[in-house]
């Protein structure tokens, strides 16, 4: 049986993360995209913030194109299938789909979390960034999130992977009625 690749796709704040460490207790490799964002920050030397991130998401697809997530990560993927099915947190642009599409066809495995914005926002401005060294929660304040999300569609293409999605989970309320719907989904997969 071969392994899969399922990528986590989804606005700030819809719940990728939660649905993705539910991927990882099922046993999936876990890979997250914009690691590469926070690694090159630091390697600058340079304050963790929405804008040094979305200035070095917008210097990476300068360079290497839109399909630049996946290009620099797709090693990391190759390696972590040999071993397990793997998770991806935070597929973003429709060329990176499609190149991932590509690159491992039928193995390849959208899910969207989808919440509507006004939720979105409250979750993404009460989160708290201490305990995180990873940096995978990062609160943002309304104004902020509303510059993502306009940023995310307009010039990141994130909304072709949303609308692909071979599956969407909504997370409107608790966090265990999300990973109901995340096990349902992993149920399907495998």
């Amino acid at each position: 049986m071969k392994n899969k690749v399922v990528c986590i796709v989804g606005m700030a704040g819809a719940g990728k993360t939660t649905v993705a460490d539910e991927f990882v207790a099922q046993g999936f490799a876990y890979l997250r995209f914009g690691q590469v964002t926070i690694d090159e920050i630091k390697k600058r030397r340079l304050e963790v913030s929405e804008a040094s991130e979305r200035k070095i998401r917008e210097e990476l697809r300068k360079k290497y194109g839109m399909s630049a997530f996946a290009l620099l990560n797709s090693v990391k993927i190759d390696r972590l299938l040999k071993e397990s099915n793997v998770v991806v947190d935070g597929l973003y642009s429709w060329s990176e789909y499609k190149m991932l599409k590509e690159r491992y066809g039928d193995s390849l495995f959208i899910v969207a979390a989808y919440a509507p914005p006004v939720l979105r926002y409250q979750r993404l401005v009460g989160r708290v960034a201490e305990n995180d060294p990873k940096k995978r929660f990062r609160p943002l304040t309304e104004k902020e999130a509303k510059a993502r999300d306009l940023a995310d569609i307009e010039s990141a293409e994130k909304g072709g992977p949303i609308a692909m999605a071979d599956f969407t989970v909504l997370n409107l309320g608790a966090k265990e009625e999300l990973i109901e719907q995340v096990r349902g989904v992993l149920s399907k997969i495998k």
